[in-house]
């Protein structure tokens, strides 16, 4: 009989969540950033494996923080753990122990986990058998612990077997061919705000979100219409740069990843808004999507 089931990424800030969800996947469907807290929302890749399907969720990272948008991070990151029926705690190998003992405090045995050791190829054999040796003191509470370097693939089919036994007996939840049931407005968005991230420095990558305003798909190319909204008057100025550079640099960056994974010619306009304080502003971020639920 087949085997399916949901499985959340679940681990600090900047752990590399969105890397292996794309990594196992083999197209790049999150969003990626060197800087913490990119990953807003809980988003989707569809693996299959075998005779499994697996459905990856992928999740902000672990923190605290007091902002109505961080708040909602953070429970979009509880509630994936509660409704999954496996967790990947992905935990860098240089990490100490303190993330993941706030981790069994959160899930509190909820959940049956496996530990992810990513960034092995970053280490010593000795540091590697040293932090393993570290994490088998809680071998009780998890089902396995398995190595991976994302980058090389080293680990991914240990992974997915290991996960595949740990999931239910079920016919498939979605169409074997489908990568993701996320929508294609939401990815999109995400590759822009990867733009933001990657050209713009500072807290303006923080207090910036992305609506797309309209999609027309026609055969051979997809025309984008999408507004950046800022939370001053004087990031606008910076988002757009000189000339015009700025905004230029995160419409060909979005722009190159929206091709790749769509396959045709894209055309992408952006407009740049300023929404005083709507980080802060809940009616506002409902409005927007950010919703618990």
């Amino acid at each position: 009989m087949s085997k399916a089931g949901f499985v959340s990424l679940i681990g600090r800030p900047n752990a590399g969540k969105s890397t292996l969800m794309n990594s196992l996947l083999g197209e790049k469907i999150a969003m990626v950033s060197q800087k913490a807290n990119a990953t807003r929302k809980r988003s989707n890749a569809i693996v299959m494996h075998e005779d499994t399907q697996i459905i990856f969720v992928d999740t902000p990272g672990l923190h605290e923080k007091e902002k109505v948008l961080n708040q909602f991070m953070l429970d979009e990151a509880l509630k994936a753990m509660g409704d999954c029926d496996l967790i990947v705690y992905l935990a860098p190998v240089t990490d100490s122990l303190e993330h993941y003992e706030k981790f069994l405090k959160l899930n509190g045995a909820k959940v049956k986990h496996i530990i992810v050791l990513s960034k092995i190829d970053q280490v010593s054999q000795e540091k590697l058998f040293k932090k393993i040796h570290e994490y088998n003191k809680f071998s009780d509470d998890f089902e396995a612990l398995i190595p991976v370097a994302i980058p090389k693939k080293v680990g991914h089919v240990d992974l997915l077997s290991t996960i595949s036994k740990n999931l239910p007996d079920s016919p498939f939840l979605f169409d074997p061919e489908d990568l993701t049931s996320e929508l294609v407005r939401d990815i999109y968005a995400g590759f822009i705000r990867e733009g933001i991230f990657e050209n713009i420095s500072d807290e303006i990558p923080y207090e910036s979100d992305v609506l797309i305003d309209k999609i027309v798909e026609e055969d051979t190319i997809d025309k984008i219409h999408a507004t950046i909204i800022i939370e001053k008057d004087s990031q606008k100025g910076i988002i757009i740069g000189k000339g015009g550079e700025s905004i230029k640099r995160i419409g060909k960056y979005a722009r190159q990843k929206i091709e790749t994974l769509s396959g045709k010619k894209a055309y992408l306009e952006l407009q740049v808004s300023v929404k005083k304080g709507w980080s802060k502003d809940k009616a506002f971020l409902e409005e927007i999507g950010y919703k618990n639920g």
